[in-house]
C-alpha cells in the first residue's frame, strides 16, 4: 500500500524557516521524482519544487526561489522541503506526491500525501 505521510507544517512568522518531511513507503521511492505542491483556500494546487529521482536536479516555482530548498534521502525513502524567509503568502496545505516523469504538473503525479498546513503570520 503506497504511502506518502507528511510533517512539520504549522505557525510560524514572517521571515521565519519550516522544514517540511514527506515518508513514503510501499513503492521504490528511489526511481520516482518527487515533489511538492501546495494549496491556499480558494485557490488551485500549485507546483512548488521537484527532485528528480537520483537527486541531480531540481526545479522551483519562480515564487519560492532563492527561498525554498528541495532534497531527498533515498536511503531514508524521504523528501524534504526547507523553507526560509517565509511570507505570508506562502500560508497553504502543502503536499508531497510522486512521479514516474520530471514535471511541474500535478496531473504527472500518481501518488500524493494528506498534506501538512504552513501558516505564515504577518
Amino acid at each position: 500500500q503506497v504511502q506518502l505521510v507528511e510533517s512539520g507544517g504549522g505557525l510560524v512568522q514572517a521571515e521565519g524557516s519550516l522544514r517540511l518531511s514527506c515518508q513514503a513507503s510501499g513503492f521504490t521511492f528511489s526511481t520516482y521524482t518527487m515533489g511538492w505542491f501546495r494549496q491556499a483556500p480558494g485557490k488551485e494546487r500549485e507546483f512548488v519544487a521537484a527532485i528528480r529521482s537520483n537527486s541531480g536536479s531540481t526545479y522551483y516555482a519562480d515564487s519560492v526561489k532563492g527561498r525554498f530548498t528541495i532534497s531527498r534521502d533515498n536511503a531514508k525513502n524521504t523528501v524534504y522541503l526547507q523553507m526560509n524567509s517565509l511570507k505570508p503568502e506562502d500560508t497553504a496545505a502543502y503536499y508531497c506526491a510522486a512521479s514516474r516523469i520530471i514535471t511541474t504538473q500535478a496531473v504527472f503525479y500518481s501518488y500524493w500525501g494528506q498534506g501538512t498546513q504552513v501558516t505564515v503570520s504577518s
